[in-house]
């Protein structure tokens, strides 16, 4: 019986704890915009100081991984509010897929946005995206699809799908276009 009452004590301990989701959310989210920011004095991106002359690719960026993010928060919120919890089995699989995949990926791909000519990351960015797709179903497919509730499962598509078309149409710019490689 004390063990029942120990228990929803020691989950609200763990609410004041950092959150390594959330942290691993939010790299991105956050160094993207400030990397570009940083980058507007570069010669190679020099259109970053006009935004009419942003390419299509970069607002199409912005605006998936804006609502992939804010997608990312409610369903961490969501978790947080008590309504539904995950286990130690699914937060691992999920840290995973953010620190394991999403994070190397997004080093590969401002590694190939540097590169002057970032084919020889093809594989490897391609590789790396693969992991993280397999992560990401193996989250959804084990741990979601039996749990999860219609709002759930929409910030679950948003957030993913958000990342996705971000993913794709920087492909598009940096293998496609040549991106700020010229």
């Amino acid at each position: 019986m004390a063990e029942t009452f120990a228990d929803p004590f020691k989950r609200r301990a763990k609410h004041g704890t950092l959150s390594w989701t959330l942290v691993a959310l939010f790299i991105p989210a956050v160094l993207f915009p400030l990397g570009l920011w940083c980058l507007s004095d570069h010669p190679r991106f020099h259109w970053l100081c006009d935004i009419k002359e942003f390419p299509w690719e970069l607002w199409i960026i912005a605006t998936s991984g804006l609502a992939a993010t804010v997608a990312g928060v409610a369903d961490w919120r969501w978790h947080r509010s008590g309504r539904t919890a995950i286990g130690a089995p699914e937060h691992h699989d999920e840290l995973l897929a953010l620190l394991g995949g999403g994070l190397p990926l997004f080093g590969l791909m401002v590694w190939a946005s540097f590169a002057p000519a970032p084919h020889f990351l093809l594989i490897p960015i391609l590789l790396v995206a693969l992991f993280t797709v397999v992560l990401i179903c193996h989250d959804e497919f084990v741990f979601h699809r039996k749990r999860c509730g219609r709002y759930e499962t929409v910030l679950h598509r948003v957030l993913v799908f958000g990342n996705g078309t971000a993913w794709l149409a920087w492909m598009n710019w940096c293998f496609v276009r040549g991106g700020g490689h010229g």
